[in-house]
């Protein structure tokens, strides 16, 4: 088997003839790294029939493509151009000037505190902005520094948070946090008039490499003589395959009754790590469509000439030629917040189709697109990538579909069970008594309605402690390809 990459010279030859005969040979004064920004987005970009400048036949030659490329001031500057509505369509394209620190981004490693955090504000006229802490990572500054989860800070090295300055101090490898105290200002069915107490108290906090493991908890909760698996599961990432499969032969043995999946912030990650937790979860619909893909037109039809089953993700029964353990279950329990997106979604949007899904939480992301890596190589590959720079692109390449065909979920996928996080009540993850988690519990009772009041709401979340560490991966794909695909002359 190879990556998806190795194909590209053979799509290249048929279906890129109307543009430059040898794509080594043309005749180019400007950027090296702006010829290969083009050449990428114009072999993958899902949108390319919607960009004319990405049109095969946009240029009349040699000259006219040089002097276009040297039109821009930076590689990033010509991507961005390429961008279709980034505002509404495409938000999550990116382009990289260091593509190995985004493969360790995608293998999980990244450089942080421990403090997973959220960013918020009282109304739309605030200016000033506050932290609260979603998590903490184990083994990390955060930890030592007795950091835990619904602490409150308005400032960084005594300087107040707001809305401009929050990329510069929260950017810093080693920093001080202020810490507040929330004030619901004796009226705690209105969050309208809520503030923060400044406290005198700070923290100190540093930054280093670290390794994330996405299995952020799991546990099996014994209640009312139920057997109910929870999971905390924070990326798709494909080096925990393994142990996510044996989180799973745990809740196996174990004789669960329930599963209750926490996503609430899981942005995305692996495809695969996706279709094999979607398999964990039922395991009776192995060789079923799970989704299928949707890309540009060009390559999509070169899929369906050369093999359709190419766009195909189906229920798969085994994970490296070992069993997986499947739960076989008919219904689901999955946690969700605006931070949960594209691979997420899939697990979410897939599984509707089969099983029960019950979501609860709010609204997740809208992100139904996948990503790739692109690299400066002849086929775009990691393998020969061009030493002169290390610039890399992440373009969306595809969508993904369901086997009812939903798509195109921008505003995200809604819940059945509308409950939001109380930034004055976030509760302790993985107790029973933690609102959503809470929430899951007694409708498998039976003993709750499918809507939960709760107080007005003028808070707003502005950005994640992911946002500081670029990229926000969403979903990409790693999908290898047959290898007779690959004897195509």
């Amino acid at each position: 088997m190879k990556k998806l990459n190795v194909l590209v010279l053979i799509l290249a030859s048929l279906f890129l003839t109307s543009c430059f005969e040898d794509n080594d040979d043309i005749g180019v004064t400007g950027s090296q790294i702006n010829d290969f920004v083009w050449k990428g987005m114009n072999l993958f970009y899902l949108y390319k029939d919607d960009v004319p400048d990405l049109a095969n036949d946009r240029f009349s030659g040699d000259n006219e493509y040089a002097s276009y490329l040297n039109g821009f001031n930076s590689p990033t500057d010509l991507f961005e151009s390429l961008v279709y509505q980034p505002q509404s369509v495409d938000r999550f394209s990116r382009i990289f000037t260091d593509f190995i620190a985004l493969e360790q981004l995608l293998d999980g490693v990244f450089i942080t505190n421990g403090m997973e955090y959220q960013i918020f504000r009282f109304s739309l006229t605030d200016t000033n902005r506050y932290g609260i802490v979603t998590h903490v990572l184990p083994n990390s500054s955060a930890e030592t520094q007795g950091i835990k989860r619904g602490d409150i800070f308005y400032g960084i090295d005594g300087t107040q948070l707001t809305g401009t300055n929050g990329s510069q101090l929260l950017g810093q490898n080693n920093y001080n946090i202020n810490l507040g105290i929330y004030n619901d200002n004796e009226t705690p069915n209105d969050n309208t008039d809520d503030f923060i107490d400044e406290t005198a108290t700070s923290i100190s906090l540093s930054k280093s490499q670290y390794s994330e493991n996405p299995i952020f908890i799991n546990t099996v909760l014994n209640i009312d003589n139920k057997k109910i698996g929870y999971l905390m599961y924070n990326a798709f990432t494909n080096d925990y395959n393994a142990q996510l499969n044996s989180v799973f032969g745990d809740f196996t043995n174990s004789n669960i009754d329930e599963l209750i999946l926490d996503l609430r912030y899981n942005s995305g990650g692996s495809v695969n790590s996706a279709i094999l937790l979607a398999a964990l979860i039922t395991g009776q619909f192995t060789g079923e469509i799970l989704s299928t893909e949707e890309w540009n037109s060009e390559f999509q039809a070169v899929f369906e000439q050369r093999d359709p089953e190419l766009l195909i993700n189906r229920f798969p029964s085994s994970l490296n030629d070992s069993p997986i353990n499947s739960l076989g279950l008919t219904k689901v329990y999955i946690l969700t917040t605006a931070r949960s997106a594209s691979a997420s979604e899939l697990v979410i949007n897939s599984l509707r189709p089969y099983i029960n899904v019950v979501q609860i939480g709010t609204n997740t992301t809208g992100k139904y697109q996948a990503s790739r890596i692109v690299y400066d190589s002849p086929n775009f590959g990691r393998q020969g990538a061009n030493p002169a720079h290390t610039y890399a692109m992440l373009p969306l390449i595809y969508k993904s579909v369901n086997s009812d065909g939903v798509t195109d979920y921008f505003d995200g996928l809604d819940p059945d069970i509308t409950l939001r996080e109380d930034l004055n009540n976030y509760g302790i993850l993985g107790n029973e008594n933690e609102p959503l988690l809470a929430a899951a519990i007694s409708d498998i009772n039976g003993i709750i309605p499918r809507s939960i009041n709760q107080k007005t709401n003028s808070i707003k979340i502005t950005s994640h402690s992911k946002d500081y560490i670029p990229p926000q991966l969403g979903m990409y794909s790693d999908k290898e390809i047959p290898e007779d695909l690959l004897e195509i002359k």
